[in-house]
């Protein structure tokens, strides 16, 4: 069977009927109309879907025929919001090892007509138990412990509910067909499986999925997925109680409370979806969308504005500008360090995340840049700074309001360096993928009308708590909770921050990113060399990146610098060290739109994304 791109091709590029043409005809018909492609476009990028320009919508998401989902949805009369939907539920069947229906994420919409910007969290929570106060302590590790409850299926049907055009049954039926009939393995979702067989195999169907025969699917085979299919078919029925409530529901609540977990068919029925305002700063004359707490963009807009205020911004570039990436290490220590200790569920805690994106905070921690040289870096205080004026763009958008401080959020807590109980990755062993490796999946979408999508979804670490039921994988989302963030009903921490660029109130750049405490940098140096730079968006994302951490002085580096730019990070006091080919260090997904319209969308080629254009 043809993949979901090669579909989406037949129809949108050639206007062929795929149901009345041989598998062998349609593929030379495919091959022959790229041979020859019309003045003015695109080159053709040496990596699949890794780059598509159009003048009408863009997708970019984190795999081929979840872009071709979204792309079918715009071509079918939908907006980006239908688009998203599409892609996040294709998502869930493709990218499976990331993201999934037991997971969750945050989406952040902008309406260009009505010039308004929208957040929404759907990621997973405590339930009502008291035991969510607790840590567990049991000997072992507790597989249903580790799950929160999934908000992915009510954040999908929420956004389409409220902004979406198509019906339900239009923007799901990429995403059932998929796990249906099945789509090609590729290579990244074989290793992952792989390197999870011990998670897989702890349940016979699961290991029946991935591991027929008791060995892991390789590329080029086929996974199909029937009761995936079945219980999307479900949602698409019946909405919400297709997943919250019934069979499903029970199912769910009692495989989870079998391997120790707290889920209940009450947490789930009573799973809140939240819409927010998202934070809003002002950046080189742009205006910066991202997502507020308990998600990461607050660390986006501080990095972005202190990097700007050091100077970086107008190094012209990285690649072989040694005091720039010096610097940009320092910015990243600073903002790992406010993000790791301003952070919380705002409805259970008061969080200065407004304040950490102020630019009276940006303006107070740049004085520190090529400063004193520490071997670890301190939170500063964002509280005086939380409730000042927004930017005159800004206050037009609502943004995210201040916060009311009080003295059990100012006190205790310390540092935390890793990110809410991810792993990282192990430096001599570069591109190993463990099952603890956390990555994420981003989907960027622009419709032909303007208005934006960026949303980022996971089931945590791969195939997240290893409970599989219906069809799908429970996150682990429980394990980003500490003891100062451990509460019941509580939404979890994430690093996600899926953001929107505007210019004078047009979108400019729908970016964010996968991949745990790589996600902020990654959006921060991807957003510097398209904005500020000027680089072409496949330049951008794919350039190498660093990585630096509050509390080490070893940056990370990807190679492909000039030698002067590690000389430059030993002079400063840093230990550089070597990331080679390491697909966990942020997979960036974004659409940049040209001020001619001309939408450009580009998947990271550290991923197995691509982008689609209708």
């Amino acid at each position: 069977m043809l993949s979901e791109i090669s579909r989406y091709l037949a129809v949108r590029v050639l206007g062929l009927s795929t149901s009345r043409i041989p598998a062998a005809a349609l593929v030379c018909a495919l091959l022959a109309a790229c041979s020859s492609r019309p003045p003015g476009s695109a080159a053709i990028d040496p990596m699949f879907g890794k780059r598509a320009e159009s003048n009408r919508g863009m997708v970019s998401a984190s795999h081929p025929d979840a872009a071709a989902a979204g792309a079918e949805a715009l071509g079918l009369g939908g907006n980006a919001v239908d688009a998203a939907v599409a892609t996040g539920f294709a998502l869930s069947v493709v990218d499976v090892s990331q993201t999934g229906l037991g997971g969750g994420g945050a989406l952040t919409f902008y309406d260009a007509k009505a010039r308004r910007a929208e957040h929404l969290l759907f990621y997973p929570r405590s339930g009502a138990d008291e035991a969510w106060t607790k840590a567990d302590t049991s000997r072992g590790r507790r597989l249903g412990r580790a799950a929160g409850v999934p908000g992915m299926v009510a954040g999908l049907l929420e956004a389409h509910q409220r902004w979406g055009k198509l019906t339900r049954a239009q923007v799901m039926m990429p995403a059932i067909r998929l796990a249906r009939d099945g789509f090609v393995v590729s290579p990244l979702l074989a290793r992952t499986i792989a390197s999870s067989s011990a998670k897989l195999g702890s349940d016979s169907l699961a290991a029946l999925r991935f591991m027929p025969d008791g060995k892991p699917l390789r590329p080029g085979d086929r996974l199909v997925q029937p009761e995936l299919a079945a219980t999307l078919q479900a949602i698409a029925n019946e909405g919400k109680t297709g997943f919250y409530t019934g069979t499903v529901a029970r199912e769910l609540a009692t495989k989870t409370q079998s391997l120790g977990g707290l889920i209940t068919e009450r947490d789930l029925g009573e799973y809140p979806v939240t819409a927010m305002r998202p934070l809003c700063g002002s950046w080189r004359g742009y205006t910066v969308l991202s997502a507020p707490p308990p998600m990461g963009g607050a660390t986006v807009l501080e990095m972005l504005q202190v990097a700007d205020l050091a100077g970086v911004a107008n190094a012209g570039g990285f690649t072989e500008q040694p005091a720039a990436v010096a610097k940009l290490a320092d910015v990243m220590r600073l903002g790992s360090a406010d993000g790791s200790r301003w952070r919380g569920d705002p409805f259970g805690q008061s969080v200065p995340a407004r304040g950490v994106a102020s630019a009276g905070y940006a303006r107070q921690r740049a004085a520190l840049i090529a400063g004193a040289f520490t071997d670890s870096t301190s939170a500063g205080d964002p509280w005086p700074f939380d409730s000042s004026a927004a930017p005159g763009a800004c206050e037009e958008l609502e943004p995210y309001a201040p916060s009311v401080r009080t003295a059990g959020d100012i006190e205790g807590g310390g540092q935390q360096e890793r990110p809410f109980g991810t792993t990282v990755q192990t430096l001599s062993e570069p591109d190993r993928i463990t099952d603890n490796t956390s990555f994420t999946s981003h989907m960027a979408i622009v419709d032909g009308d303007g208005n934006a999508v960026s949303a980022t979804t996971t089931v945590g670490v791969l195939f997240g708590s290893g409970v599989y039921t219906s069809g799908f994988f429970l996150n682990s989302a429980a394990n980003n909770f500490d003891n100062r963030t451990r509460a019941t009903r509580r939404y979890a921490n994430s690093t996600m921050s899926p953001t929107i660029v505007l210019d004078r109130g047009k979108v400019r750049l729908v970016v964010g990113a996968a991949g745990s405490q790589y996600i902020q940098p990654s959006i921060v140096q991807v957003t510097l060399r398209m904005l500020a730079f000027g680089e072409d968006p496949s330049l951008a994302i794919s350039s190498p990146r660093i990585h630096a951490s509050a509390n080490s002085l070893e940056v990370e580096v990807e190679p492909g610098f000039a030698p002067a730019v590690y000389q430059a990070l030993v002079a400063r006091g840093y230990r550089p060290l070597s990331r080679v080919a390491d697909i966990a260090f942020g997979g960036v997904h974004a659409v940049l739109v040209r001020p001619d319209g001309r939408r450009i969308g580009v998947a990271d080629p550290r991923r197995d994304g691509a982008a689609a254009g209708n």
